[in-house]
């Protein structure tokens, strides 16, 4: 498998404050990665490095093989790298089909309507409610919206940041469903999350950060099965 992604010794700062310490991690194309940690472990700030909203001091990140130093995001979007923000931050005065056609900024106009029927074979939900303005859809369906979104600029490599959070269980459930339906479909996923069971239980390898460190890395079985991993993050 071809090595989609690849961070090399990640040294991000706020300010004065050391987030991200020699960081480093790869993607493989097909892989579904996760990124594991408590809040505050430097898992969103390591995501927002590598698609240039945030900037390391040293070290590299390639995508395709190409450096992504300095490049601006926007343009990193267009290289197939897409970003589902911890927030979800859609559009919340557009509509449904607005929202998705944002995400499309990159493809040309003559693409959107299949691209549309995609995205609404994978999360009906958004289909039946296409008209309505997204500020009041349901929490788990705006989070579908902004996955949808993401999908619509046909991205080599889907980055969630924090998909579960604050949803009910049921609706957990439903979203990491789809993210391996997406997987099964061909997605190459970096998963953030703080659901480390659920994340653990769909991902093909895993990284754990603690206070901006990778301490531990292994398939996602593996990781599920450490004792350590367990104690700190299963209820073990």
């Amino acid at each position: 498998m071809d090595t989609i992604l690849k961070a090399e010794n990640l040294n991000v700062y706020y300010g004065s404050i050391h987030a991200i310490k020699d960081v480093s991690f790869e993607v493989k194309e097909g892989e579904i990665v996760t990124l594991i940690g408590a809040n505050g472990a430097g898992k969103s700030t390591t995501l927002n490095t590598v698609s240039g909203l945030l900037h390391s001091r040293t070290g590299s990140v390639s995508f395709l093989g190409e450096p992504l130093t300095r490049v601006p995001p926007h343009k990193i979007v267009e290289m197939g790298l897409a970003q589902v923000p911890e927030g979800r931050r859609i559009f919340l005065q557009m509509s449904v089909e607005e929202n998705l056609e944002m995400g499309a900024y990159t493809q040309g106009s003559a693409d959107i309507p299949q691209d549309l029927e995609r995205v609404f074979g994978l999360f009906p939900r958004l289909k039946e409610r296409r008209r309505q303005v997204a500020g009041t859809l349901s929490g788990g369906e705006q989070q579908m919206l902004a996955m949808g979104r993401a999908l619509m600029s046909h991205p080599k490599l889907l980055m969630l940041d924090e998909p579960s959070m604050g949803l009910a269980p049921i609706l957990v459930e439903q979203i990491f469903a789809i993210i391996q339906d997406l997987h099964k479909a061909g997605s190459t996923i970096l998963l953030v999350e703080q659901n480390a069971q659920m994340a653990l239980s769909v991902a093909d390898r895993g990284y754990v950060l603690e206070t901006g460190r990778v301490v531990q890395s292994g398939s996602g079985q593996e990781l599920l099965a450490s004792s350590a991993i367990k104690k700190a993050y299963l209820g073990g």
